[in-house]
């Protein structure tokens, strides 16, 4: 067999990456257990909602009912080594799957006929069109489905830019699905449960829709083969290895998305995928070449996730790109050692098993790399290797300010933040220290949700949030001229200073300037940085009870005495000439307002508008997003005040699929009602 390059497509050797992804709720963890099932890794089929798979095995998955984090199985199929890397769904945790798909081989993705999920379906095909990570969808819950197959992939084929190539129709009795016919070998399975399908002959009428159905499937394979279309005009019929060649060799390519159908739920055409990943799925060869690594002696892994396990301590999930790990080796990151490799694991679900050193191709636990990080590529030789996947965080849409129920757990908390943070570097841990917070900001309200029960239940913590605090500002709208002066005498040497301030406002932006216009000397030009210095003070916190931006002070006038005079005192007296000058100068509360770009697809645009002026934003405009038929891009300006919950609301009028990003614009006046709910809150109103 031959590619479009003229290179070998028959069915790759050695250990397979295989990502399985798709939207929220559509089986990806249930397609893997029925894998494990069918390849015998485990005895029989568990099921996800009773708790008894091996996937979703954890507390937070288990409470919630969803994937909360990447699944890792290791099976074998006909004398093939395969890990299955079980993605979650959730838009909210979705970054889980950034770090795996840079070193898959290929990526399954499961999807059913739901209108409602072909948003989140388009960002996931999206995202494997951009890496060039070959694919198959595979259709489940083919059972359940009341829409025909072929109108079904008219549904879904908004989502791909490829065309949705379909391989397999079902076979109906009676309004119920019992098997299939696949469309390239032209032979027909009867479905068994939990069991390899058999082999039947086609009724009249499944053949007509067999052939017509097959001559669409070659239709479509000839617009990247001359010689198929050829035979296609002539009415030859291809042979059947030219037919395979050219799925192997389009999927392979990205020109097509091949399409099988099965229920996970019941094992129905899990036998035929695998036997489609065995035989058209490239392995680490290719995507050794997708990724860039040069050849060389040393090994290379590339980390695809970050565990903190009770017992064992940190665990770093990674694939081999290049030659053998073994256990005691020294890695080398982006900035030097990470340390020693202390134990190799197979990994299957929560469970870990000791394993001999593992060579290319595998996917393997190396445990107690402290040094390691999500996203890295190690190394065994000294100098840092070429970082061949960066992985960046996305950025966060919501925040928490949390800090521990008590004290004496302040430093433990840091401990456990950064440890969360490891294991998932989309959420976002930071310490701002005008407000005297540490924040958790992550990608929406279930993010941080599973992230507090963690603290609980891994670190026994208990911890109280709130919203972060607003970054409010003051400035004033009027002018003074005022003198500050500060004289006291307690024996000794006493403590003089006098200066006069003119006070202004200055051009929102602007920020602070001090002039100084002392002439005669009435201030020793010593005393004069002290007296900058006071008026810094006052600026930290305003009569409003916040920041003070925008203003100009210019010194014109003072005296001091040659003995009590100091900088102290001088400092003194231009805290006491300003507290004075910002009370009478009208002082007015700022707000900081966002610019805020909102994704989403083009049916709740009107929404977001709503949603826009319901916060007392402003809309800028709005545009199609450029290579995303069907999506827009709303821009508009926010008071940051007003942007608590619009990821939430977003999201539900999305199907959870809606998002924004969010930058610092200005700073705007924020007055009447609203600044004095404000001020009382921060235990001060204006004048």
């Amino acid at each position: 067999m031959t590619d479009r390059n003229g290179g070998g497509v028959g069915r790759s050797a050695g250990p397979k990456a295989i990502a399985l992804i798709g939207p929220f709720g559509s089986g990806k963890t249930t397609l893997m257990e029925a894998m494990l099932a069918r390849t015998g890794a485990i005895h029989r089929q568990g099921i996800v909602g009773d708790g008894s798979a091996v996937g979703d095995a954890g507390a937070e998955a288990r409470a919630h009912a969803m994937s909360v984090e990447l699944n890792v199985a290791e099976t074998s199929f006909m004398g093939e080594r395969l890990t299955l890397l079980d993605c979650p769904g959730s838009v909210e945790f979705a970054h889980e799957a950034e770090a795996v798909l840079a070193a898959v081989d290929c990526a399954i993705v499961v999807a059913e006929a739901d209108e409602k999920k072909v948003g989140a379906l388009q960002l996931v095909l999206k995202r494997l069109e951009a890496l060039g990570i070959p694919r198959i969808l595979f259709l489940n819950k083919i059972d359940k489905s009341e829409m025909g197959v072929r109108e079904t992939l008219t549904l879904l084929q908004p989502a791909s830019s490829v065309p949705l190539l379909l391989r397999h129709i079902p076979i109906r009795q009676h309004d119920v699905v019992t098997g299939f016919v696949d469309l390239a070998l032209e032979r027909a399975f009867v479905y068994r449960e939990y069991a390899p399908s058999e082999l039947i002959d086609m009724t009249d009428e499944v053949r007509v829709s067999e052939a017509r159905e097959r001559y669409a499937m070659l239709e479509k394979l000839a617009d990247y083969d001359d010689s198929l279309m050829e035979e296609l005009l002539d009415d030859v019929e291809p042979s059947l290895e030219h037919v395979l060649t050219d799925l192997v060799a389009d999927m392979r390519a990205g020109l097509v998305c091949p399409v099988l159908i099965g229920s996970a739920l019941h094992g129905h055409g899990v036998g035929r995928l695998l036997k489609a990943i065995r035989h058209e799925a490239p392995d680490v060869t290719t995507t050794v070449e997708r990724l860039g690594l040069e050849d060389g002696t040393e090994a290379v892994v590339q980390v695809l996730k970050t565990i903190h396990t009770g017992h064992a301590g940190k665990l770093s999930i990674a694939r081999v790109l290049r030659g053998t790990v073994q256990d005691g080796v020294e890695l080398t990151g982006p900035e030097g050692s990470v340390g020693r490799v202390s134990g190799l694991l197979r990994v299957i679900g929560q469970q870990t098993a000791k394993r001999d050193p593992a060579a290319v191709g595998e996917v393997v636990g190396l445990g107690k790399l402290d040094g390691a990080a999500t996203g890295m590529t190690l190394a065994t030789g000294k100098h840092p290797p070429v970082q061949l996947a960066p992985l960046t965080a996305p950025e966060p849409v919501i925040a928490l300010a949390v800090n521990p129920a008590e004290r004496k757990d302040e430093t433990k908390l840091s401990t456990a933040l950064l440890r969360l943070s490891e294991e998932n570097p989309a959420l976002i841990v930071s310490q701002d220290e005008e407000a005297g917070e540490i924040r958790l900001a992550g990608q929406g309200e279930m993010h941080l949700r599973v992230a507090m029960e963690r603290l609980a239940a891994r670190y026994g913590l208990k911890v109280e949030t709130r919203p972060p605090s607003i970054p409010y500002r003051e400035t004033i709208r009027g002018q003074a001229t005022v003198r500050g002066r500060h004289k006291k005498q307690s024996g000794g040497h006493g403590q003089f200073g006098d200066c006069v301030l003119e006070i202004r406002p200055q051009r929102r932006g602007n920020g602070f300037l001090f002039e100084d216009a002392i002439t005669g000397g009435v201030v020793p030009r010593n005393y004069i940085p002290a007296i900058e210095a006071g008026v810094k003070d006052m600026l930290k916190r305003g009569p409003l009870g916040f920041p003070v931006v925008d203003v100009a002070v210019k010194l014109t006038d003072g005296s001091y005495h040659s003995v009590d005079s100091s900088d102290q005192a001088f400092r003194t007296a231009a805290q006491l000439g300003m507290r004075e000058a910002l009370e009478a100068c009208s002082p007015v509360l700022l707000e900081p307002v966002l610019r805020v770009s909102v994704t989403v697809p083009s049916d709740a645009s009107s929404r977001v508008n709503m949603m826009v002026t319901q916060r007392r934003g402003q809309l800028l405009g709005f545009d199609a997003k450029p290579g995303w038929p069907g999506w827009d891009i709303v821009e508009a300006e926010i008071p940051e005040s007003e942007m608590r919950g619009l990821i939430v609301e977003l999201r539900s009028a999305t199907a959870g699929v809606g998002t924004y990003s969010s930058r610092f614009d200005h700073l705007a006046e924020l007055t009447g009602r609203l600044a004095d709910q404000v001020s009382d809150k921060k235990g001060t109103r204006a004048a």
